[in-house]
């Protein structure tokens, strides 16, 4: 497994994980607070998020296809895009997983 599979799926699972709670923040201020704009925020941060969480998605099984995580883990970790801050607990637990599977796959230098 090369480190550039874990390098894209540790970047989408950020970017992913921020949008998720820039959406949740905004739909607080859209339905709770009721404020003036933040209808056309969340819109904006909706469609990011659902675009490049079908990204992180692709990225995410990936990964977990090259790492033969069994099937209820790669569930898991697909899902935590969903989840607000999940994913950047289960990026962190994954990272440190994959992290001897990328080592191990590299060439050793003569």
């Amino acid at each position: 497994m090369k480190q550039s599979v874990l390098t894209r799926y540790r970047a989408l699972a950020y970017v992913t994980g921020v949008l998720l709670i820039l959406l949740t923040l905004g739909m607080v201020a859209k339905y709770v607070l009721e404020i003036d704009g933040a209808a056309g925020f969340t819109t904006a941060v909706g469609i990011a998020h659902g675009w490049l969480y079908v990204v992180y998605l692709a990225l995410a099984f990936d990964l977990g296809t090259k790492a033969k995580w069994p099937l209820p883990k790669l569930a898991w970790v697909l899902l935590a895009g969903t989840i607000p801050t999940a994913v950047f607990f289960v990026e962190r637990k994954v990272s440190r997983e994959v992290a001897p599977l990328v080592a191990a796959a590299e060439p050793v230098a003569a």
